[in-house]
């Protein structure tokens, strides 16, 4: 069987093709993707190859194309493999020969999830909404300004009838109610569009079982609930909760020695979008929990608010675990524990068996 080792980039991808059985190294070469380098490549060899990359965007195509092909691709870790190098040296040919050997030794880092082109097409919805959601929340501080320019500050009545009338009727001038009237009707785009992707959203999620049970927790909407089962997909590879917030980037970054313990900031090293909803999300999710809502308000009180978000972002992570983990939606699940020495959930049945408490 043939190992082709690829370093893959944007407008090109060096390859190291060699024998697994003998170690043989077949050939080497440099592949451009203007042109039809990469299908004559490819079809010169029989079906079977295994052809491995690190880790990379914008390559769907050369998925397909390998697809087409016969052959199999393989991802792996781009940490991991640059880990594994122990040399200072790097350029094209020495990364490719690199993922080469470590598929013949059978120490490549493979992937131990990765989401099928239907999962990354509605992936690219969530974002492409995400993008319009911020573009109208921009032209509307733009015409906040103008209208507050004018002695007229409204906030959310701007957005009312009323408002949308005291705005087109604005006495301005050339240029700046040219500015007001490109701005109301970017606006009006902008809304259709975003509330025909609200709407592909809502189905997705509808359609998507994990989501659907995420939904039961508050302050979970179909765009979080859907966007979390996209980016974790199959609970299973997570043993312990820890290891999805790790993975989101929602653990603190660490740099201890010895006796001493120095925990920083967020990592941020998962996925940033993710984030960004899930801190979304926990500023809802705070009104509708008691228990969270009573956590933020006393951190909040004794750090600051942005903390307090991160950290109601983190146990919102936890306890989405725990419900796919468990199958179980919000209502039964009612305590959470990331603990390896402690149950992960607690449901209403086992806390009704619980002895009352003494009064104090």
């Amino acid at each position: 069987m043939l190992i082709i080792g690829c370093d893959f980039h944007p407008s090109g991808q060096q390859v190291f093709v060699m024998e697994r059985e003998s170690g043989e190294v077949v050939g080497e070469r440099w592949l451009n993707h203007g042109g039809d380098e990469v299908d004559q490549f490819y079809a010169s060899w029989s079906p079977g190859a295994e052809v491995g990359v690190e880790t990379s965007g914008n390559m769907q195509w050369f998925e397909r194309k390998l697809e087409q092909y016969g052959h199999r691709l393989r991802i792996g870790d781009a940490g991991k493999i640059a880990a594994m190098d122990v040399r200072k040296q790097k350029h094209d040919r020495r990364s490719a020969q690199h993922i080469a050997t470590l598929m013949c030794q059978g120490t490549f880092p493979d992937l131990r999830w990765r989401p099928t082109l239907s999962e990354r097409d509605q992936r690219q919805l969530l974002l492409h909404r995400h993008k319009l959601v911020r573009m109208r929340a921009q032209v509307k501080n733009q015409l906040q300004h103008i209208a507050i320019n004018q002695g007229q500050q409204k906030k959310q009545q701007l957005w009312t009838k009323k408002g949308r009338e005291l705005l087109e009727k604005l006495e301005l001038e050339p240029w700046t109610g040219r500015r007001r009237d490109d701005l109301l009707a970017l606006l009006d785009t902008l809304e259709g569009h975003c509330a025909t992707l609200d709407q592909a959203v809502e189905r997705a999620a509808e359609e998507n079982a994990a989501a659907r049970l995420l939904k039961s927790h508050p302050g979970i909407g179909p765009v979080i609930s859907l966007a979390f089962a996209l980016t974790v997909g199959d609970i299973s590879r997570f043993d312990r909760s820890r290891q999805v917030v790790s993975y989101l980037g929602l653990n603190p970054a660490e740099d201890s020695s010895g006796e001493r313990r120095r925990l920083g900031s967020i990592s941020k090293q998962g996925n940033s979008f993710m984030r960004l909803l899930l801190i979304q999300g926990a500023q809802t999710a705070v009104r509708g929990d008691a228990e969270l809502g009573r956590q933020y308000r006393r951190l909040a009180a004794r750090k600051n608010k942005a903390m307090a978000k991160v950290m109601v972002a983190r146990k919102l992570a936890v306890r989405m675990f725990w419900i796919l983990k468990t199958r179980r939606s919000y209502p039964e699940v009612v305590r959470m524990r990331g603990s390896s020495s402690h149950p992960g959930v607690e449901t209403t049945a086992a806390l009704s068996e619980r002895p009352a408490s003494p009064q104090a």
